[in-house]
């Protein structure tokens, strides 16, 4: 008897349960004599189709245990910018953006050589935790300089625009060019491991500095992102040739 049921529409039945949550994370999957029953395909059609949720960085593999699905990850600039284009909204499906922080503060050395600042110049944050069917996914601070600030006043409101940077750079009236995201490891602390749901004793996070900057030049948002270490750094990137 042939087969009807391809593997990817077996890998899009457990994308799906795993995008609504109904597969949490470090759940085991199904073993492939499970899902070759369930579908009526063979092992090799099955296999295919964990392959390709692996390959997306939905599922793993442990050793000595069947696959399980991978934890929430907190996706980069360029799938959120491609989100905000499609559909108006930077968040991802069963994604949630809290507001923890709006406020003005004096921009530290990291931030302020990023805005070409001094150190203690006021600048304005906003903090907001990401999260993603209940799991909160990465804390994120964002900064920004008077001049945004003054065509953008929302910003100095405790409410979740949606998408921040697209607004301030249409309201300046010159579109974004590009993003220098700095990647590093450091140890989370109290409060970052309280609002990310961290529990052991010495955590490691990943941090992502964020530096978007418009045609002109300016940067119109200086951004730290934080998330327990083996989240954020997992995302897949096509290389088709562009046609």
């Amino acid at each position: 008897m042939p087969e009807t049921t391809g593997y990817t529409e077996i890998a899009e039945h457990f994308r799906r349960q795993i995008r609504e949550g109904t597969l949490r994370p470090g759940a085991e999957m199904p073993s492939y004599t499970d899902v070759s029953e369930q579908f009526g395909v063979a092992h090799t059609t099955a296999h295919r189709a964990f392959r390709m949720l692996k390959m997306e960085g939905l599922t793993l593999a442990r050793p000595g245990k069947k696959t399980v699905v991978a934890g929430p990850v907190s996706n980069n600039i360029a799938t959120r910018v491609a989100l905000h284009n499609a559909t108006g909204s930077a968040l991802d499906g069963g994604e949630v953006s809290r507001i923890l922080e709006v406020g003005t503060t004096g921009a530290d050395e990291l931030v302020a050589s990023r805005l070409d600042v001094a150190p203690g110049t006021p600048v304005q944050v906003r903090r907001r935790v990401v999260s993603r069917n209940g799991l909160p996914i990465h804390l994120s601070s964002s900064y920004y300089p008077a001049y945004v600030i003054a065509v953008t006043p929302e910003l100095t409101e405790p409410v979740s625009t949606g998408a921040s940077r697209e607004l301030a750079a249409s309201r300046l009236g010159v579109a974004q060019d590009q993003v220098l995201e700095e990647v590093t490891s450091r140890h989370a602390t109290a409060a970052e491991k309280e609002v990310l749901g961290l529990t052991a004793n010495e955590v490691v996070v990943t941090q992502v500095v964020r530096t978007v900057t418009l045609e002109d030049g300016r940067v119109v948002e200086v951004a730290v992102k934080v998330a327990e270490g083996s989240t954020i750094l997992r995302w897949t990137t096509s290389l088709r040739p562009q046609e």
